[in-house]
């Protein structure tokens, strides 16, 4: 149960902030004429986002599991990036979503693709945050954990569309997303204790 509220704490304050990624589905869902045409970028994210959970989790810890000074260094190193990243994330003043044109399936799993995979920030969440936060059980646990981060990462982006799509009158100054994004930085910074503490 650790384990698995660990995980959904972790995920839900990571995927949070609206970046580059999540601005992108929230969009789609923004500027659809209809909300089933955003589900290709909707749903390229969250395949995008589970392999890399699956790849920092279960392809990390099986490297650094062999050495426990690495283990203790990576969690540190976590520990510090999440501090870090709590305070830049507060600390963000995000801008108004400009109103895109819609965009084609293909072009929409294209650009899904590219914001997901190719972007240095939701790398350093999977394999630095949640690949080391996971380094902190073994077995079944882990196995929950990551299905706990994966669950988060899909209801995320299905919500996110279906809030572009229902919300998108209601702020268009950039307002909610500073919310969301203190929220996160409060999830973030909790974890960080967290993961301090079972280090001690």
């Amino acid at each position: 149960m650790e384990a698995i509220i660990h995980g959904l704490v972790l995920a839900f304050g990571l995927i949070l902030p609206l970046g580059v990624q999540n601005v992108f589905v929230f969009s789609q869902g923004a500027t659809q004429p209809k909300l089933i045409r955003a589900l290709p970028a909707t749903l390229t994210a969250s395949i995008c986002d589970t392999f890399l959970i699956l790849l920092a989790v279960f392809g990390l810890s099986t490297i650094v599991l062999q050495f426990e000074w690495l283990k203790i260094s990576l969690m540190i190193a976590g520990i510090l990036f999440l501090v870090y990243m709590g305070y830049v994330i507060w600390m963000s003043k995000p801008a108004a979503i400009e109103s895109n044109s819609a965009l084609p399936s293909r072009q929409q799993i294209i650009f899904a693709l590219s914001v997901s995979l190719l972007n240095p920030h939701a790398i350093l969440d999977t394999v630095g945050v949640i690949g080391t936060s996971a380094l902190k059980y073994v077995g079944w646990e882990q196995v929950y954990f990551t299905i706990a981060c994966i669950i988060v990462s899909w209801i995320w982006f299905f919500g996110l569309t279906f809030a572009g799509s229902v919300m998108k009158k209601v702020d268009n100054t950039g307002g909610l997303m500073n919310i969301f994004n203190k929220c996160s930085a409060l999830f973030i910074w909790g974890t960080a204790i967290y993961l301090l503490i079972g280090l001690i």
